[in-house]
C-alpha cells in the first residue's frame, strides 16, 4: 500500500510537470509565430535603415540608407563608396554628399541623363526615389505603409512597376510618378523630382479642331481604388473632372493668382460658383483638371474669365447669404474655351428635386482636421440631403432658410462643407449621371451638431442659368 501511494504521488507530480512544460512550449511557439508579423520590425532592429517584412525567416530585412551598411545598417560613411556612376563621396561628419559627374544627379548619382517619364508616367521605371521637396521615398513594401492602412500591392490595378524598392512610380493613373514618405509619425505622399521627357516628334503643323461643345456631361473616369492619406482621401485624377479652382489676383497685377473658391464646369465656356466668391476689381482665372494647388500638372487647363455674372438678387445678411450663385464666362474662340478630356468634363444640370436622404458628394480644397487653411490636394466627402422642414427647425437654422438654399451633411456633426470649398459643387448621381445639385454657400462653423452645411439650390436658378447661356451663345 505504501508503494502504491508513493507511485501515485509520483504520477501526480509528473502530470503537473508535463502540463507546465506544455504551457511553456505554447508560449515559445506563440512568440515564434509573432516573429512573422509586424513585430518582426521592432524598434531599433535596423539601426539607421528601414525594416521591411519578408515571407521567409527571420521574416524581416534591413534596407539600409547609405552610407550605413547591411545587415543591420550600423556601419557608416564613405567606405565602401555609396556614390554610383563614378560619383565622389564627400564625408560630412556622420553624413555624406555625392559629387556627381556631369549628367547624373540624385543623392547617390543614381539618376541618369535619360531618366524621365512620358505622358502621365505610368510606364516610368526609372531610379528617382525623392519627392519634389527632397524627402526620401519609402520602400513600397515598408511595414510603416502597411501599419498606416495602405497596401500598394493590393490597391492598384497597375502593379508591374512596384516591388521591394523605393523608386517613384504611378500605379493609380495619377498625372505623374509619386511615392509615399514618412514625416514623424505620419504617412504622407507627394509627386517626385522626376523630369518629363523632351518631345521626340515635331508637333503637327495644323492642330485638329476640338469639338464645339462638350459631348457628354456628368460622366467621370472610372474610379480606381486609392488609399493615399493626406489629411483626407485624395480624389483620383478624372474622378471629379468638373471641379474648378477659381483664382484671383489684384487687377492689372503680374503677380501669381491665389485660389479663393471652388467652381463647377457646366459647359466648355461656363463655370458655376457662389456669388459671394466674386471679388470686384480683381483679375480672375479658372484652373480645370488639376488635383494639386502646389503644382502645375500636365492635365491642367488654365483659362481667364471674360465675364462675371452674379445673380441680380444676390444678398448678404449677418446671418445668411441669399441667391448665392454666379456664372463665369471663360475666354475662348468660336464658342470653344475648355477642351473636353478625361480630366476635364462638365457636370449635368439637374432636372428636378432629389429625395431627402440621398447621398451626394462635396469636393474641393477646403479645410481639414489637420489644416484650417485648406488642403493642397483635391478632397471629397459624402453628405446626405436633409429635409427642408428639419433644417428650418428652431435648433437648426430656423426661419433663416428660403427656397434658394438647402442643407446637407449630418445633423450629429462630423463631415461638413469645410471638406469642400465655397462655390464648389455638391453633385449627386441621378439616372446614371452626376448632376450639380448645389454649391457650397455658408454654415455655422464646421462639423457642429445641428449645423449642417448650407448650399445654393441649383434647381431654383435653372431658368436664369439657361437664359444667360442661350443669350451669350447666340451672340458668339
Amino acid at each position: 500500500m505504501v508503494f502504491l501511494n508513493s507511485f501515485s504521488q509520483f504520477l501526480l507530480v509528473l502530470m503537473v510537470f508535463l502540463n507546465s512544460f506544455s504551457q511553456f512550449l505554447l508560449v515559445v511557439l506563440s512568440v515564434c509565430l509573432n516573429c512573422s508579423g509586424p513585430k518582426a520590425c521592432k524598434r531599433g532592429r535596423c539601426g539607421r535603415g528601414e525594416c521591411v517584412l519578408t515571407s521567409t525567416p527571420p521574416f524581416y530585412e534591413c534596407k539600409c540608407k547609405a552610407p550605413f551598411q547591411p545587415p543591420n545598417c550600423r556601419n557608416s560613411v564613405c567606405d565602401p563608396n555609396p556614390c554610383r556612376n563614378g560619383g565622389r563621396c564627400v564625408q560630412d561628419g556622420n553624413d555624406f554628399d555625392c559629387d556627381c559627374p556631369r549628367g547624373f544627379r540624385g543623392r547617390f548619382c543614381h539618376v541618369g541623363p535619360n531618366d524621365c517619364f512620358v505622358e502621365d508616367g505610368e510606364s516610368y521605371r526609372g531610379n528617382v526615389s525623392e519627392t519634389d521637396d527632397g524627402s526620401e521615398c519609402l520602400f513600397w513594401n515598408s511595414h510603416f505603409i502597411l501599419e498606416n492602412g495602405a497596401d500598394p500591392f493590393n490597391s492598384y490595378e497597375d502593379q508591374d512597376g512596384l516591388g521591394p524598392h523605393n523608386f517613384c512610380r504611378n500605379p493609380d493613373g495619377d498625372s505623374m510618378p509619386w511615392c509615399f514618405y514618412r514625416k514623424g509619425r505620419k504617412l504622407l505622399w507627394d509627386y517626385c523630382d522626376v523630369l518629363e521627357c523632351a518631345e521626340t516628334t515635331a508637333p503637327p503643323t495644323t492642330a485638329p479642331a476640338p469639338p464645339p461643345r462638350f459631348l457628354t456631361c456628368g460622366r467621370p473616369q472610372p474610379k480606381k481604388q486609392i488609399t493615399r492619406i493626406y489629411g483626407g482621401l485624395k480624389v483620383p485624377p478624372g474622378a471629379l473632372p468638373w471641379q474648378a479652382s477659381v483664382q484671383v489676383r489684384p487687377g492689372g497685377s503680374s503677380g501669381p493668382y491665389r485660389h479663393i473658391c471652388g467652381g463647377v464646369v457646366i459647359d466648355s465656356c461656363w463655370v458655376l460658383t457662389a456669388g459671394h466668391c466674386i471679388e470686384p476689381q480683381k483679375d480672375m482665372q479658372v484652373v480645370l483638371g488639376g488635383q494639386n494647388l502646389d503644382h502645375t500638372e500636365p492635365t491642367e487647363q488654365v483659362l481667364t474669365v471674360e465675364r462675371v455674372i452674379r445673380h441680380p438678387d444676390y444678398r448678404e445678411t449677418p446671418v445668411a447669404v441669399y441667391n448665392d450663385i454666379a456664372l463665369l464666362r471663360l475666354n475662348g474662340a468660336d464658342g470653344v474655351c475648355a477642351n473636353e478630356t478625361q480630366f476635364v468634363k462638365s457636370a449635368c444640370l439637374p432636372d428636378a428635386a432629389l429625395p431627402d436622404g440621398k447621398e451626394c458628394t462635396i469636393s474641393g480644397w477646403g479645410a481639414t482636421e489637420e489644416s484650417q487653411l485648406g488642403s493642397t490636394h483635391l478632397l471629397d466627402a459624402r453628405v446626405l440631403l436633409i429635409n427642408q422642414d428639419k433644417c428650418s427647425e428652431a435648433d437648426v437654422y430656423g426661419s433663416v432658410l428660403d427656397m434658394s438654399m438647402f442643407c446637407a451633411g449630418h445633423l450629429q456633426g462630423g463631415v461638413d462643407s469645410c471638406q469642400g470649398d465655397s462655390g464648389g459643387p455638391l453633385t449627386c448621381v441621378d439616372q446614371g449621371v452626376h448632376v450639380v445639385y448645389g454649391l457650397v454657400s455658408w454654415g455655422d462653423q464646421c462639423g457642429k451638431k445641428n449645423k449642417p452645411g448650407v448650399y445654393t439650390r441649383v434647381t431654383h436658378f435653372l431658368d436664369w442659368i439657361r437664359k444667360l447661356h442661350k443669350v451669350c451663345t447666340s451672340n458668339e
